[in-house]
């Protein structure tokens, strides 16, 4: 059976209680939360209670989103960082997303490695210090700061991050920036959408993110299937941004179909 989760950008008009109910109903392995949704995160509730009920359903809090631009290191960034760290630790997250700069700057490859080495090597000490892992995503889009994984790769070695480090591989974000290779032993999660729209890579947005199915152009199954083949074993997690997701009233019956259709494509 794949290791299913749920990110809460999946249903993020449902409250975190309910949600973590979706999770467990699916028979999921865990969630991840996030405090970019319209909503205070946990709806406001202590995240000790957080870690409670996640338990109580037998899911893994698998990563709390998001440090937004990361690799725009100051002080006042270090201060957010810390602050979302203590925040995981009392809700019992695993690790803390990372997500970098997607306005233009430090695009090329030079400047990517330079910026996001300054952060990683900044931000280590701290997650040490917490117990817990980070799970950094390249964007695929043309202007965001750290594209590419071979440059996300080499910095984590270069800091000395290996095993507190992981990439998120995105399949939406890794066709975006021209597929390339994969990093299994880097790779800490998976994110999955589709996009059924029959449009230039250059030209898909977060709104075209769907659930995975029969019609997905992005060629989900075939990347999960060369993760898995090359050793990955770990969590996939649901990560669609579209409205006419956003907008199902009960997601279980299409999730569920989109679970079986990955699960019978990657096991053929």
């Amino acid at each position: 059976m794949l290791p299913f989760a749920l990110n809460h950008m999946t249903a993020p008009n449902m409250a975190w209680q309910p949600f973590l109910d979706l999770a467990k109903g699916l028979g999921c392995v865990g969630i991840e939360f996030r405090n970019d949704l319209s909503a205070p995160l946990f709806g406001g509730a202590d995240p000790v209670e957080v870690k409670a009920a996640v338990a109580a359903r037998g899911l893994r809090f698998l990563a709390l989103a998001e440090v937004k631009m990361f690799n725009d290191w100051s002080d006042t960034k270090q201060a957010e960082a810390e602050a979302l760290m203590k925040i995981a630790v009392a809700a019992g997250a695993e690790s803390v997303s990372l997500i970098p700069r997607n306005d233009g700057v430090a695009a090329d490859r030079k400047d990517s490695f330079n910026v996001t080495q300054t952060a990683l090597r900044a931000l280590l000490p701290m997650l040490k210090a917490h117990g817990l892992k980070a799970m950094v995503e390249p964007l695929g889009f043309g202007v965001c700061s750290l594209r590419y994984k071979d440059v996300l790769a080499e910095v984590i070695h270069a800091v000395g991050g290996v095993g507190t480090y992981f990439m998120v591989h995105d399949t939406f974000h890794h066709a975006l920036a021209g597929f390339g290779p994969i990093y299994p032993e880097l790779t800490g999660i998976v994110h999955v959408s589709g996009v059924n729209d029959a449009i230039y890579l250059d030209d898909m947005r977060d709104p075209h993110r769907v659930l995975v199915g029969p019609d997905d152009v992005l060629g989900n199954v075939a990347q999960i299937r060369a993760l898995r083949a090359a050793g990955y074993q770990g969590p996939i997690s649901y990560e669609p941004f579209a409205p006419l997701v956003h907008g199902l009233a009960d997601p279980a019956p299409a999730l569920k179909a989109s679970m079986e259709f990955i699960r019978q494509g990657v096991e053929a």
